[in-house]
Formats: structure tokens, sequence, C-alpha cells
């Protein structure tokens, strides 16, 4: 499918198409979602679920196995359901297809995670039958990219899964998208007062409280400083990983004092400078929380300065990287957030949202402590 032009433009953004199963041209796909092709306009008053169940006769149970493709209804009933959709001016019937184009807005960069997360993406949407994806990255960590590309997406899309950073020019281009029809759902990191449809990630002061509680518990009565490694607080999942971990050692563990560097901007390179600085001038540091992205510039830093053995190191995310570390005693613990069920989570609750449906989930997804002993077999 060919990217619009007001996207294409964009400087270092990186534009991905993921069509599901069975994708149709390009006109095709756009007259089925009722998106803008030049010299059109995107439809707002989208058919509800209620509405589409009261109007066919059917359950709503039916009218949603219908719309994600699933099992259990009759090939006169479903096509009866369709046919109401069409008449009410819904996607599903149009082209044939049923898929709705959503869009995910993702940063760039060196970050294993968020190239683990879009993979999970890419895979998610293969192996569903309605949905199109297309995947934005960023190589900087810029409000201005990040509200150009949601601004580019007005008319161009149902729905958009963001990662952003949690600040005025983000916050005023999320609330744009929104106005103009378009469903936004935050993922990993949160934004706040912007009318998301739902929130799909961890508990990130809850994720900071634990990795202050498994340093506190790995050190039983230890006395002396823990460096506190930033990515970018600028979103709002790392400062509320800060204040969750500053919280838990002042509450349980006071006699240990935190140490804060400069925040690396989530490049592994810059930890590394800041872990060999902070390494030669506290010879007796205790611990390393990593907050973000950096974890393999300290792991470097660690193992270069010896101290891989006798530093305890907490970190985010099971990767590849973070796997190896584990295994290699370099790294204690890793706090995992499952990017496959984060993509599966985020692309099914903006599905509904776009659907007209209500009754959206809110919960987190789970956090899970791995060490060593615990890895599991899927990363």
């Amino acid at each position: 499918m060919a990217v619009p032009a007001s996207l294409s433009a964009l400087p270092a953004a990186q534009v991905f198409h993921f069509p599901g199963k069975g994708s149709r041209p390009h006109f095709d796909v756009f007259r089925a979602l009722g998106a803008r092709q030049p010299g059109h306009s995107v439809k707002t008053n989208r058919p509800k679920l209620e509405e589409i169940a009261r109007i066919a006769g059917v359950s709503k149970a039916t009218v949603d196995r219908v719309l994600n493709n699933r099992p259990g209804v009759q090939q006169h009933t479903r096509q009866h359901v369709l046919h109401v959709l069409q008449s009410l001016g819904g996607e599903g019937a149009g082209g044939g297809s049923g898929r709705s184009r959503i869009d995910f807005v993702l940063p760039g960069g060196r970050n294993a995670f968020i190239a683990d997360l879009a993979q999970h993406i890419e895979r998610q949407a293969a192996q569903r039958g309605d949905v199109e994806v297309h995947i934005h990255r960023f190589e900087a960590i810029e409000p201005e990219r990040i509200a150009a590309t949601l601004d580019s997406l007005k008319g161009m899309t149902r729905g958009v899964a963001l990662i952003g950073l949690d600040s005025p020019l983000v916050r005023e281009s999320v609330r744009r998208l929104i106005a103009s029809g378009v469903d936004v759902l935050t993922l990993v990191s949160d934004i706040s007062h912007v009318g998301r449809v739902s929130y799909v990630g961890i508990d990130n002061r809850a994720a900071g409280r634990l990795a202050g509680y498994l340093i506190g518990r790995f050190l039983p009565g230890a006395k002396g400083k823990v460096a506190l490694i930033a990515g970018a607080l600028a979103y709002r999942g790392h400062e509320e990983r800060e204040m969750g971990f500053r919280h838990i050692l002042r509450e349980r563990f006071p006699d240990m004092e935190i140490v804060a560097p400069p925040e690396i901007r989530e490049d592994p390179d810059r930890a590394y400078e800041e872990v060999r600085a902070l390494l030669g001038r506290f010879p007796d540091l205790l611990a390393i929380y990593c907050i973000g992205a950096g974890g393999e510039g300290v792991a470097r830093a660690m193992v270069e300065k010896g101290r891989a053995q006798s530093v305890v190191f907490i970190g985010h995310d099971l990767t590849d990287n973070t796997r190896a570390y584990l295994l290699d005693g370099v790294m204690d613990a890793v706090i995992d957030q499952n990017a496959r069920v984060e993509a599966r989570d985020a692309i099914d609750r903006l599905l509904r949202a776009v659907r007209g449906e209500t009754d959206i989930p809110q919960t987190t997804v789970r956090i899970q402590s791995v060490f060593s002993e615990n890895i599991p077999s899927e990363v």
C-alpha cells in the first residue's frame, strides 16, 4: 500500500505497512474504512455495537463475532449483520474486507524492546483478518516529530496506538487527532488528560517500586550508594518508575542513597559513559537501576570495570540482550512487561474502539520479575 505523501515527507521517520490476511488493493481498503482519499472526508458517525445488534435482531455477542471474524455464526446471519453494518455506513462490507486501518507511532533508535514490540505487532496483524497496520518509528526523542506524525494521520486512519512523550505539544496533537474522529490508545507509557480510549502497559510506578524492593532484598542491611540511570523522563512511564523507586527506598531502605547522573536520552552509549564514570567515582557502589533502554551500555561498563559480579543490576524488558546478561550473571533481575501481550491487547482494544464498542478493557499488563532461574522460553 502506498505511503501517504504527508508521511513520507517527514524527516527521520520510518513507515511500515502490515496488512492482515488477504490484502486488497489500496482503493478498496480506503473505501471499506471510510478513510479519506483525495477529495473525501472521514466518517466519524460510526455505528455502535448496540445499534447494529438492535437493527439486525441479534445479540451483541453475535455482532462481535462477525466483526472480529470469529466462528460460531451461521453464514446467512453473518451476511445479514454485514448488510446492516453497510446500511449504517460502517466498515465491514464496503470493499468486502472488513479490515480497519490502525497506526502505531513508536520510538526508534537502538531500543531492543521497541524492536521486539514492533515485531509482535507485525505478527499479530498478520494473524488477523480484520486489521491493516502501519508502523511509524522515529530516531530522536522530539515532541515536534511525534506531533507532526500524529497531525499527518488525521483522515488517514481509524485508530492510533502511541508511545509518546507526555509533553504539551504531544498532548495537543493527540487531542486534535481525537477531535477529528480518530481513536487513540496509549501504549507502554501513558499520556495524561487526553481522552485516550485505553492504556496498554504495566503500572510503571509499581515497576519502579519493585526494582527498589529487589535491590533492598538483595542487599539486606546494606548502607551505601545506588545509581539511578534515567532514560527519558519526558516519558510519563519513566517518570513514574523513578517516583516508585525513590519512594520505596526512602520508605523501606533509608540507608541507601540514590545517585543520579543526567538522563541518557535512551542512548546506550551515554549510559556506558555515565556508568563508567560512576564506577570510578564510587568504588563502593552497591547497585544500579536502569529505568529505560540503556541496559546494553550499563552492562558493558560493568564488565569493563570488573564490577559485573559485585554490583547488583536491575533493568527492564526481557530481550535477547537482557536474557544473555541474566545468564552471564551481569544482570540480577529483569522487570518484564511482555511485548507480545501488549501488541495483542493494543490491536484488540483499538479495533474495539473504532467499531464503536464502549466496554474497552482498562486493565494493566501484569509485571513479571525474571531471574536467571525462571527465564521463559519465549523472548
